[in-house]
């Protein structure tokens, strides 16, 4: 059955509530200056989200493209969903030409919730096993979430016990301004730590004493107290 984003909007809108839209808008920080500042809410929680997501998976990519332009969060969300559907029942073929939309239209992938629900299900996977220049390049860039993009795609790889690429964004973002960015290479390292911790302790050895304080806490948050402190305090 071939659908059109007019449908989804109208499924979304039978999920929207206004109360939730007012929290949403400040959750997501949309004031004037703040990293959301312009999005919009219709009012759904994520799973509501996701069930309109799945019924409409076979949404074509041109008809996805119109849900992403859309100003209002849920809709992108919807689209993202979508593709991420996509992508993991596609061929080849098919994820190629899923990936290369995404990264085509990454500006569109402008909140964190956006970013991690999609990131490493689209362009981690994808990557993995071949060349990550284009992660390099995304994390070099002047938008922030297509530096978020650049890091949290590398949790593809942390899953599959991979963590040479995310030491090296990492290592990249390490002088990043933005909060969001200390947050997500923190909670990456964190994750390879999950897995490796020797690894992980390895990286923040070298360069712990110069990283943004949120980063250190996201990436040791599961040591020890001890340890914890001792990295506070800058004793390893």
């Amino acid at each position: 059955m071939q659908f059109n984003a007019g449908e989804v909007r109208k499924e979304l809108r039978k999920h929207a509530s206004p109360e939730k839209a007012k929290v949403l808008q400040r959750f997501f920080r949309t004031g004037p200056g703040d990293y959301g500042e312009g999005d919009i809410f219709l009012g759904l929680k994520v799973p509501e989200t996701r069930v309109v997501a799945k019924k409409f998976s076979s949404l074509s990519l041109p008809e996805v493209e119109k849900l992403l332009e859309s100003g209002f969060h849920e809709e992108r969300l919807a689209a993202l969903l979508i593709l991420v559907q996509k992508f993991s029942e596609g061929s080849d073929e098919e994820k190629k030409r899923i990936f290369d939309f995404y990264l085509g239209h990454s500006s569109r992938v402008n909140n964190w919730d956006l970013v991690d629900l999609s990131a490493d299900k689209i362009a981690g996977e994808y990557l993995f096993g071949k060349d990550k220049a284009v992660l390099r390049r995304l994390a070099g860039s002047n938008g922030l979430w297509e530096r978020r993009i650049s890091i949290v795609a590398t949790y593809a790889f942390i899953k599959k016990n991979s963590f040479d690429d995310t030491l090296a964004i990492s290592g990249l973002l390490l002088r990043d301004k933005h909060d969001l960015i200390h947050k997500a290479v923190g909670w990456m390292l964190r994750e390879v730590g999950k897995r490796n911790q020797s690894i992980e302790e390895e990286f923040l050895e070298k360069h712990y004493r110069g990283m943004p304080r949120t980063m250190l806490r996201y990436a040791i948050e599961r040591f020890s107290e001890k340890k914890r402190k001792a990295y506070l305090e800058g004793k390893i």
